[in-house]
């Protein structure tokens, strides 16, 4: 990792302890540095600039219509408990003379999906970046997401999922907004 951000394995070992589990007994005694490992990725997104994930893949071109990319799926781990949410991610622009290679679009999303979040922020950042390095008539964003805190835990509603919308510039107008809605549905 080129943030040389670390997961001290130790302390894997401490909560396994503390749990009543032996970290000596064979299938554990890995598990310390696979953690280790497995929270370096799963929070990655520390590590990266969204604006530079972006980077130069922004060409100029006379096209004024809406520009989805729906379905991105994404793997996050709720700030609160540290436990997995995913789901998917629709995200919409309308140029005003720059589009983005739509790769870009989908590169946003997992530079701040693999951070300690909620997606109540995921998806303001995801908007709030788009809005801010392209620069274009307006930005729609979806998320739909389950999270394992709420069906494995506490309130244990396995069937439930959570919706959240940022709607920036020309989006919150309401053709825009219906067209959007429609076109992801």
């Amino acid at each position: 990792m080129s943030d040389k951000r670390q997961v001290r394995p130790e302390l894997i070992r401490e909560m396994l302890l503390d749990l009543g589990e032996d970290p000596e007994r064979e299938g554990l005694v890995k598990t310390p540095d696979r953690v280790s490992r497995a929270y370096e990725y799963l929070t990655k997104g520390y590590g990266e600039d969204p604006k530079t994930v972006i980077g130069d893949a922004l060409f100029t071109e006379e096209y004024s219509e809406m520009i989805i990319v729906r379905d991105i799926d994404f793997f996050s781990l709720c700030e609160h408990h540290m436990m997995p949410f995913y789901g998917r991610a629709h995200v919409a622009y309308i140029p005003d003379r720059h589009i983005v290679g739509i790769s870009k679009l989908a590169r946003v999303v997992e530079c701040f999906a693999r951070r300690l979040q909620v997606q109540e922020r995921l998806t303001s950042q995801i908007a709030s970046t788009l809005q801010e390095t392209l620069h274009p008539l307006g930005v729609g964003v979806v998320v739909r997401a389950e999270h394992l805190c709420m069906r494995m835990r506490g309130v244990e509603k396995p069937n439930s999922s959570v919706v959240t919308s940022a709607l920036l510039g020309s989006f919150q107008q309401r053709d825009t907004r219906t067209e959007f809605m429609n076109l992801i549905n």
